[in-house]
């Protein structure tokens, strides 16, 4: 008698670690200089403590970006970004992963900005072999350019996860099997950038940039990369399947990360492709399994 409760709970645990996902492995704040390196109006860009952190500078003239050293297939990338205070209707500012070729994969971030007092948009956004239209839009249960936050996405063989801070707030599963393509093949560099797209940031490009307010402002720190690296024209990643992403605790998320993005998608959710019935009468394959409808 005194032996079944602790076979039980033995074969509880058990259970749990084979059935369970777990957070990403915590992110390692490195300079700036690591990683990453300017990509175009360099005078934007703004270094501060040593590289650690850096400040992207957009004005009526120009905004600013940079990119990753590397190309990456499957991972773990992070971003602590603080987002441009006050008035920032008609500015975007962007982090993302994508690859080269026309037929292109990408995962997005993008922060579109709004006018005092009116709460950022988070939009996302996933293109397999050059198809994207999978939008996704949430309010954020905070002032996202009051402190820096992490913004990070876990990549693999199984699913992409968006996270900010801890929470997932978006799942995109490797659907193959039911004709869905998924980026697996193409190598990706990571992206950021601040930028004017006040023909449809906000409000579909109703309210315009107030260059009265210039310049706008977007903090980053962290870079954090934990990739598997390989040449633009490389299919696949020699260490796959011995990584820690690739293990199986990550290949799904667990019953409290679900619980989390539910609590996001009843929440903060504003927008949502598989739910958009005059775009998509039939709901896209992968919605299901994203657990999107």
């Amino acid at each position: 008698m005194g032996r079944l409760p602790l076979i039980l709970c033995l074969t509880f645990l058990v259970m749990a670690t084979v059935t369970f996902g777990v957070p990403p492995k915590k992110a390692v704040d490195v300079p700036f200089g690591r990683n990453y390196f300017p990509t175009w109006a360099f005078d934007h860009i703004k270094y501060l403590n040593g590289g650690s952190e850096v400040h992207l500078i957009l004005d009526k003239y120009t905004g600013t970006g940079f990119q990753s050293k590397g190309s990456y297939l499957f991972g773990h990338f992070s971003m602590h970004i603080k987002m441009v205070p006050g008035d920032s209707a008609g500015t975007v500012t962007a982090f993302y992963l994508s690859s080269q070729s026309s037929e292109h994969d990408e995962i997005d971030f993008e922060f579109l900005g709004n006018r005092t007092g009116q709460p950022y948009i988070l939009q996302t956004n996933v293109f397999t072999g050059g198809k994207g239209n999978r939008e996704q839009r949430i309010n954020l249960w905070f002032d996202p350019s009051k402190d820096y936050h992490s913004y990070s996405v876990l990549w693999n063989m199984y699913q992409i996860v968006f996270f900010v801070d801890d929470v997932p707030i978006r799942v995109f599963k490797n659907s193959k099997d039911i004709g869905v393509k998924f980026p697996f093949n193409q190598p990706m560099k990571i992206y950021s950038s601040l930028w004017n797209a006040d023909d449809w940031a906000t409000r579909g490009g109703l309210e315009k940039t107030n260059w009265a307010k210039a310049p706008f402002v977007a903090s980053y720190r962290g870079f954090h990369v934990d990739g598997c690296e390989a040449s633009v024209n490389a299919k696949f990643c020699e260490t796959q399947g011995k990584r820690w992403w690739d293990q199986k605790e990550f290949q799904d998320l667990d019953a409290q990360q679900y619980k989390r993005l539910k609590w996001v998608r009843t929440r903060y959710t504003i927008y949502n492709y598989c739910t958009d019935r005059v775009r998509f009468p039939v709901p896209p394959p992968e919605c299901r399994r994203d657990r999107d409808i």
